[in-house]
């Protein structure tokens, strides 16, 4: 079989099956899928995926207003191959892709259209970056994070979305993520902050409040520091 996306929806009675001819990701776009199978018991949300290997034996169960995008696929990419992971949060352009394909699929019948989609997903597929974020607490963060750039994200906040004291929320993200909660949303400001002035006219000032800062300066600053140069050599470059 080629690679095929669907909008699916499942029940809340349980149910196990095995796929013995294909891999399957299973993407939430509205509510969450509880997954029982080997690497992986647990809820998975919007923002993330679940990988589930063709011949592995699974559980699910799904309440009935939830709906998903499933793709079938022939093979896994290679950084998808592994023992160790079995759920990833999705990166932003993921998700909106997604969303997209759901409105797509919706609306008409179309193998052009719907080939072409495949194409651009199995492309995100392979830009997305996988960390083995296996707690959940910090997947819903990561989340969190992607969605709400433009506002106040304190330690304090984060923790409380993850029901843990601001110390040991820091102490499990660096375990989880590789680096410090700090440091991770600076990263994702300043790659979004890099998007908005390549692919947009946004003045600067707009760009730096799309990504956290209402001091101009303060962003000038961080991603001089980041890139070399300043935003608004960045965007005449």
């Amino acid at each position: 079989m080629k690679t095929s996306l669907s909008i699916r929806t499942y029940t809340k009675r349980f149910s196990r099956h095995v796929h013995d001819s294909y891999h399957q990701l299973v993407l939430p776009i509205q509510g969450n899928i509880h997954i029982d199978m080997d690497g992986f018991l647990g809820k998975v949300s919007v923002g993330e995926c679940v990988v589930i290997p063709k011949g592995v034996a699974h559980g699910f169960n799904a309440d009935e207003a939830a709906r998903f995008i499933v793709a079938d696929l022939d093979e896994l990419p290679s950084h998808l191959i592994s023992e160790e992971l079995a759920v990833f949060s999705t990166s932003p352009p993921l998700l909106s892709f997604i969303h997209f394909v759901e409105k797509q699929l919706e609306y008409q019948v179309d193998s052009a259209i719907e080939a072409s989609m495949v194409s651009i997903f199995t492309l995100l597929l392979g830009q997305q970056e996988l960390s083995r974020t296996n707690d959940p607490r910090i997947r819903v963060v990561k989340v969190m994070i992607s969605e709400r750039l433009a506002e106040p994200l304190t330690i304090q906040s984060l923790a409380k979305v993850a029901y843990l004291s601001p110390t040991q929320f820091k102490k499990l993200f660096k375990e989880n993520i590789g680096m410090s909660v700090l440091k991770y949303i600076t990263e994702q400001r300043m790659e979004k902050a890099k998007a908005l002035l390549t692919h947009t006219d946004l003045p600067v000032q707009w760009v730096a409040e799309r990504v956290g800062y209402s001091d101009l300066s303060a962003f000038s600053r961080r991603f001089s520091a980041h890139y070399g140069m300043s935003p608004r050599e960045f965007a005449r470059s």
